[in-house]
């Protein structure tokens, strides 16, 4: 997995990429060892203000040409990271179910065509 980082009102001390190197590496799970994974990842700080939704991240993962996109703006940066991985996890999970439930139905299809046949 390569990540890309892109900071907007945040300094460069901030240990935002190795918290990301530390959690998201646990939705390896979902792709194929060989497949080709970017992970482009916008932290920002969308408000001068110290209290509220001040930390804005957002994330695009892109596996063998399928884009995945997660969006948080939460009151601190660990919180909306984890927001974001959350978020990726879901919609790979349901991409992975719904591509395991096509190819069943398929062949459900398939054997009943067969039975049919006979």
């Amino acid at each position: 997995m390569q990540f890309t980082y892109k900071r907007n009102n945040l300094p460069d001390t901030h240990p935002a990429e190795a918290l990301i190197e530390l959690k998201y590496p646990a939705l390896a799970k979902y792709w194929r060892d060989d497949a080709t994974v970017l992970c482009e990842i916008e932290f920002e700080k969308v408000a001068p203000k110290k209290a509220g939704a001040v930390y804005r991240v957002e994330a695009n993962l892109t596996v063998d040409g399928s884009l995945y996109r997660a969006e948080a703006t939460l009151e601190s940066l660990e919180q909306a990271l984890d927001e974001v991985r959350n978020e990726l996890d879901k919609e790979l999970r349901r991409t992975k179910k719904k591509g395991e439930t096509l190819f069943k139905k398929g062949a459900r299809a398939g054997k009943e065509m067969l039975r049919k046949s006979i």
